[in-house]
């Protein structure tokens, strides 16, 4: 289900980012001091795309680089700020969907925590219980010894020293 949404918002965000890249060229033939900033950042940008080129397939890396005509420096300037704009707006949905994941992760992880609190208080509650269960025991024992009970029902463990000590008549 996440995948074809995916794709779906990537096709959005190139569809959308055609429209903000032939008003970036409309606003280049229209602005001279915003031609020349595109221009220069294209001309920036083909110096060194050709710089890593010669390095990669190690070709003479002193050699003069040719400008762009302004034409080309305008339509390359163009497209790679509309290529900035898609990557920026897919970093942002992904960031977004990194955040969401890790606040859904810390909801359940909260979750575990406090349903392992409440079986730890149960497991307590409950040794409290069985704490409370053996004093009432051994209290009855001491009663029923009290009262001379004692021979006719043995309230006494089997694994007691009293219990093994005694010999049947």
């Amino acid at each position: 289900m996440v995948l074809p949404l995916l794709k779906l918002g990537t096709l959005a965000i190139k569809t959308l980012s055609k429209p903000v890249a032939a008003r970036l060229k409309h606003q280049a033939a229209v602005h001279p001091r915003f031609r020349q900033l595109i221009v220069s950042m294209a001309q920036a940008n083909h110096r060194i795309t050709t710089r890593m080129q010669r390095r990669l397939y190690s070709h003479a890396t002193d050699v003069e680089i040719r400008p762009l005509n302004e034409e080309k420096a305008v339509q390359a300037a163009v497209d790679l700020m509309g290529e900035l704009f898609v990557f920026s707006v897919a970093t942002v949905a992904l960031i977004f969907e990194v955040q969401r994941s890790a606040r859904s992760e810390a909801r359940k992880e909260e979750a575990r925590k406090q349903e392992l609190e409440a079986l730890k208080q149960r497991d307590e509650a409950l040794s409290r219980e069985v704490e409370l269960l053996k004093e009432k025991f051994e209290e009855l024992e001491k009663l029923a010894r009290g009262r001379g009970l004692s021979g006719i029902i043995s309230f006494k463990r089997p694994d007691t020293e009293s219990a093994k000590s005694v010999k049947p008549a």
